[in-house]
């Protein structure tokens, strides 16, 4: 899945820049002229990321819409600076990134690199794969038992049990990650269960290399979905 960009500018040089830099970082790029088409747009589809030339007649009520709907809008907002005597004035619009025009190719891929890794990072902390794999659960008193994955994210995973194993014992979980040659070993308890031998399951202590495992194995996933 390809992450999505709209870029409100009419300075065509630096647009032409952006549009190969988004695209390396695969993001599509919609282009618009006007501020209030892109609020338009906005409203009506998915942007995960805003960019904004402050240049631009009318960016300055754009901003003003952005932080009224800001409950109903979820980009994160970029902005091309007109000038360095500027930035003032950019910081009053909240943008979460800034750089400066004329663009500088190294500024602008590290600036976006670092956007869209704050936009992923949000996607998959509440993304789940669906998954059908054995899972195995350890009670605190180190008994055992088999379960099938049914989805998983970031922070836990639904299993599906079929005997009387006591859920509320549950200390540990383990299993492969499908495709790969990784193990995900965690601490974990039971936050629900259902009458029909479904469970939530939360980490509750989990290492950063199992974890980045995790999140690297759920974004290739995502992507490819």
């Amino acid at each position: 899945m390809t992450l999505s960009s709209l870029v409100v500018s009419r300075d065509w040089q630096e647009i032409s820049v952006l549009e190969c830099i988004l695209g390396a970082l695969q993001m599509d790029v919609v282009i618009e002229n006007e501020p209030q088409r892109a609020l338009s747009r906005l409203s009506k589809s998915k942007i995960d990321a805003l960019i904004v030339d402050c240049d631009l007649n009318g960016a300055g009520q754009l901003f003003r819409e952005l932080r009224r709907e800001a409950p109903r809008t979820s980009s994160v907002p970029l902005v091309i600076m007109g000038a360095p005597q500027r930035k003032s004035a950019i910081e009053d619009t909240g943008a979460v990134f800034a750089f400066d025009k004329p663009i500088s190719v190294e500024q602008a891929v590290r600036t976006l690199s670092a956007a869209r890794n704050m936009i992923l990072d949000g996607r998959l902390r509440y993304h789940r794969a669906g998954l059908d794999v054995p899972v195995t659960l350890t009670s605190r008193n180190r008994k055992r038992t088999t379960g099938q994955l049914i989805n998983l994210s970031q922070g836990g995973l639904q299993v599906r049990l079929d005997n009387g194993f006591d859920t509320n014992a549950v200390s540990a979980i383990s299993f492969e990650l499908p495709g790969s040659n990784s193990a995900i070993k965690a601490q974990a308890q039971v936050a629900w269960s259902d009458n029909r031998g479904n469970i939530g399951v939360r980490f509750s202590k989990i290492s950063p290399e199992t974890q980045s495992t995790l999140r690297l194995w759920l974004a290739q996933q995502y992507f490819v979905n």
